[in-house]
């Protein structure tokens, strides 16, 4: 039996989702800024703590050291590192379009995490964390920029592909990295699980931003060789 097409998202359905992401955004800053968000930061947090040792992370040591190696796949010199590969392996190829819409994705995302982060100048957990830190917490800059770039290249590695279930596969290991990186970040105490959801709300809503300008535009370039091929 023969396997239903799965279609690409229109850009009006991708755009009515990261409108949603944004509006999340707002909804989880607005929170933060008026300190309603304590009792639940605390909550989840505490899912993540040694009962009676909160500042301890849960579970055994070789779980720790798993988790931190985990969330160094969201740090600025790892992804700096895919940034780089990525770019220079589609320049290579002759993709400078694609090239250039990854750039412009993740350094854009990054400088927009980057200003928000000194805009909302909030604290960072008052716990020992297990990892090191050096900016304010909100919003996570491991999850938002995480989230630009394994969703951007999800998204473009499912578009270079035309089987429905490999197109899923790229896009569902872009979220879970973007997931599991942003959950690190709770379980080592280096932000508050606000810090992350407001980070993956805003992040998700970035990719997607780009991507549909990325597409569009192909989508005029090849509007514009049909029109010239019958014209021909």
């Amino acid at each position: 039996m023969q396997l239903p097409t799965i279609r690409r998202p229109g850009p009006y359905i991708l755009a009515g989702l990261a409108a949603l992401l944004l509006w999340g955004f707002a909804a989880v800053a607005d929170e933060v800024l008026e300190g309603d968000t304590t009792v639940f930061d605390s909550t989840v947090k505490g899912w993540f703590r040694a009962p009676g040792a909160p500042e301890t992370p849960w579970g055994p040591v070789w779980l720790q050291e798993a988790v931190r190696d985990l969330t160094a796949l969201g740090s600025f010199t790892v992804l700096g590192i895919v940034l780089v590969a990525t770019v220079l392996y589609l320049a290579f190829s002759g993709k400078l379009r694609s090239a250039l819409f990854v750039l412009i994705s993740v350094i854009g995302g990054t400088i927009l995490s980057t200003g928000l982060k000194a805009a909302f100048d909030r604290p960072r957990p008052d716990v020992e964390a297990a990892a090191r830190v050096f900016t304010a917490s909100f919003p996570s800059g491991h999850a938002t920029v995480s989230a630009v770039v394994y969703l951007t290249l999800g998204l473009l590695m499912a578009e270079a592909v035309s089987h429905g279930r490999l197109k899923a596969y790229f896009i569902v290991l872009g979220i879970l990295l973007t997931f599991a990186i942003g959950v690190s970040r709770i379980y080592l105490g280096v932000h508050f699980p606000t810090d992350v959801l407001a980070g993956w709300a805003l992040g998700g809503a970035w990719a997607l931003v780009c991507w549909i300008v990325y597409s569009l535009s192909l989508g005029k370039d090849a509007s514009a060789g049909d029109t010239a091929e019958r014209r021909s």
